[in-house]
């Protein structure tokens, strides 16, 4: 009898974790819909020196990328874009130091993925709003 009370409320438990917990993909359109918030209109092109600062992969054919600390830009790229969200590096092709829409592509896995939009994102604002919204 405490064996079948104890497994209950091990099942309860459980439930109530698996409840709890948030999906990833409810994770990647939440961070989809807050970058989106802070994008900027559609821009043809932006300067890269080669490296940057970091990325994160917000479905499969978007990823926002940083340049530096504060300047980032959201990148849709031509779908199918296979296994962006799961990939662990990335490379950005461009021209002259210069990334253009319709002519630079994200790289990753043995894929090129033409970029179709370039948006910058208004990162500072961003992360004064998360700093307000704390307080």
């Amino acid at each position: 009898m405490k064996s079948r009370i104890a497994l209950l409320w091990l099942m309860i438990a459980g439930q109530l974790a698996a409840c709890s917990a948030v999906s990833p993909d409810v994770k990647r359109r939440d961070m989809q819909a807050r970058y989106l918030a802070y994008a900027g209109a559609p821009i043809d092109s932006f300067t890269y020196l080669g490296r940057y600062d970091n990325w994160t992969a917000l479905n499969p054919s978007q990823l926002v990328i940083w340049t530096n600390i504060t300047d980032a830009y959201l990148l849709t790229s031509q779908p199918p874009c296979t296994g962006l969200q799961f990939a662990n590096r990335i490379g950005v092709s461009s021209t002259a130091g210069t990334v253009n829409r319709g002519l630079d592509s994200v790289l990753f896995a043995h894929q090129r993925c033409p970029i179709t939009e370039i948006r910058p994102v208004d990162y500072k604002r961003m992360l004064a709003d998360r700093r307000a919204a704390a307080h």
